[in-house]
C-alpha cells in the first residue's frame, strides 16, 4: 500500500481549518521510553481508545461484517464515553490499494463515526494492518502520556490484532473489548476446513494475543480517564 502521512487533512475538514488534528508524521522517538510509566491502572481503565478501521465498506452495504449494527452501536458508545471523560481518541483509517473497497477517497473508505473536533481526537492514515507500521499512532500516544488502551473495530484477526499487539509489545495496558470488534466469515476451503463463523474467528482472534489483554471486557464496562499528558496541558 502507499503510505499517506497523518498531515493529510481529513476530506470532511472545513478548507481553511483542521478541527481534528493530524499526528505529525514523524517516527516516534520514545517509542522504547515506556519504563517511567506511573503504575498499571485499574483493569478495564484505560485513558485512550483507538478505533481501527470503522469504515463504511466494513459495516453498510452487502460487504458489511456480520453483526455490523452491534459494533457500530459499541463503538459510538465507546467513542461517546472516552470523549466525555477526556480519554484520547484516535481513528485509524486504513487505505485500501487500488480496485479496494476502502481506496482512499472512495465512499468505502470513508470513516462511519464521525469525527469531533479537538485536541484530543485524531485520524490516522494507516498503509499495514498494525496501526502502528509507518504512522504516528506511537508519537501521539507517548506524547499523551497514555497508559494503557482500548482497541476496537475491525478486522478482528487483522488490523484490530496487529494493532493490539504492538500496543502490548510496546508496554501498554490493552483491552479489547469482545463486543467492539468484528470481522467477515472465513470461507471454507475443501480439505482444510469448514466456514469459520465470524464471531468464532474475533474469538480466536483476541485469545491468540495472550493473558495480558483483556478480552473477555464488554465495551460497557470499559471506563476512561484522561491521559497525563493531556491533563498537564489543559492544567487539570
Amino acid at each position: 500500500m502507499t503510505q499517506h502521512a497523518g498531515t493529510t487533512p481529513h476530506p470532511h475538514s472545513p478548507p481553511d481549518t483542521d478541527p481534528h488534528p493530524q499526528a505529525d508524521s514523524r517516527p516516534d522517538p520514545h517509542a522504547d521510553e515506556l519504563s517511567d510509566r506511573p503504575a498499571e491502572p485499574h483493569p478495564h481503565s484505560v485513558d485512550a481508545l483507538i478505533v481501527v478501521d470503522v469504515q463504511s465498506a466494513f459495516v453498510t452495504g452487502e460487504g458489511a461484517v456480520p453483526g455490523a449494527a452491534r459494533l457500530v452501536d459499541r463503538t459510538a458508545d465507546l467513542l461517546a464515553r472516552a470523549r466525555r471523560d477526556g480519554a484520547l481518541v484516535v481513528h485509524l483509517q486504513n487505505d485500501g490499494p487500488p480496485g479496494a473497497e476502502d481506496e482512499p477517497h472512495t465512499p468505502g473508505w470513508e470513516l462511519h463515526h464521525p469525527v469531533a473536533p479537538g485536541p484530543a481526537e485524531f485520524v490516522i492514515r494507516k498503509p499495514h494492518d498494525d496501526g502502528f507500521a509507518e504512522t504516528p499512532l506511537g508519537g501521539v500516544l507517548t506524547d499523551a502520556g497514555v497508559r494503557a488502551v482500548a482497541v476496537c473495530g475491525v478486522m478482528s484477526e487483522m488490523c484490530v490484532q496487529a494493532t493490539a499487539r504492538t500496543a502490548l509489545a510496546r508496554g501498554y495496558h490493552v483491552v479489547v473489548p469482545h463486543d467492539a470488534h468484528a470481522t467477515q466469515d472465513v470461507p471454507a476451503v475443501p480439505g482444510i476446513s469448514e466456514t469459520v463463523p465470524a464471531a468464532m474467528a474475533s474469538r480466536v482472534a483476541a485469545y491468540a494475543l495472550g493473558s495480558d489483554a483483556e478480552i473477555t471486557v464488554a465495551a460497557a464496562a470499559v471506563t476512561f480517564t484522561v491521559p497525563t499528558g493531556l491533563a498537564a496541558s489543559a492544567g487539570r
